[in-house]
């Protein structure tokens, strides 16, 4: 009798996790219960990290997986987009292929197969956006690299010649952008005109307190979530809450590039 073997799909964007069955589950799960706490609870994820897998999957979509319904996060509901509803139909495809892969698998071994193994890798990054490159502009040390994030949002990143040509940054080339949330400052909309680059207005959409820092998730529009961690005291001196406007700001030079 033939061993089975379990395979795992994982769906990957820009080298980001975008989606895997447990990503997926939940999706579905709200798209069943129309909540996210729902959802959760259904699915044993944890109320945040339900929150941070539907912004993932959001941040590397070109429009969202899933919104939000009037009322908010408290008094209002849920809903799976009809791109993630594709999504959703997508990953089941390609899993019941992956299925008849491995059962040709457990026949015939793994002879030849050592070359399709990949390997993958986590990064710290909280903010991870998938990009397309609009513009480049060279000077005799540093690039100037401009990004697509949304129809709205861009993000200008700094990186040296070597760095661009290695990448191959052209217009139309899609590139993963990264930033680290303890890069993103947090700034009043009154003195937002100040920071002419990397500036993006946004409202709170959670705030979670530690007993040194806060932790702020901030929508940005088009579906996308940018996250920013700076001193509690700075978070209380600011009146960050759920629904409060704010901007957010970070340097060209701390934007990391990646590409397949």
């Amino acid at each position: 009798m033939t061993d089975k073997i379990d395979a795992f799909l994982a769906l990957r964007s820009g080298g980001r996790l975008l989606a895997g069955r447990e990503r997926i589950r939940l999706l579905e799960a709200v798209a069943e219960h129309g909540s996210i706490t729902k959802a959760a609870k259904a699915t044993g994820f944890s109320y945040k990290t339900a929150w941070e897998a539907v912004d993932a999957i959001n941040n590397l979509l070109p429009t969202p997986a899933f919104v939000t319904k009037a009322g908010g996060r408290v008094g209002g509901g849920a809903e799976v987009t009809p791109e993630g509803r594709r999504l959703i139909a997508t990953f089941h495809r390609l899993e019941a292929r992956l299925t008849e892969i491995s059962a040709t698998i457990a026949e015939d071994g793994l002879d030849g197969l050592e070359d399709a193994l990949t390997v993958g890798i986590k990064i710290s990054a909280r903010n991870v956006f998938q990009t397309e490159v609009v513009a480049v502009r060279r000077w005799p040390v540093d690039v100037e690299v401009t990004l697509k994030v949304s129809d709205h949002a861009a993000i200008l990143a700094i990186v040296t010649n070597a760095a661009a040509e290695d990448l191959g940054l052209v217009p139309g080339r899609r590139v993963l952008a990264l930033v680290k949330s303890s890069f993103v400052h947090l700034v009043p909309l009154a003195a937002a005109e100040r920071h002419r680059r990397n500036l993006f207005r946004g409202l709170v959409k959670r705030r979670v307190d530690a007993e040194l820092n806060s932790e702020i998730h901030l929508d940005i529009g088009a579906g996308k979530t940018m996250i920013a961690v700076v001193p509690r005291h700075d978070a209380e001196d600011l009146g960050l809450a759920e629904g409060g406007e704010i901007a957010a700001t970070f340097d060209a030079d701390h934007v990391i590039l990646a590409v397949d």
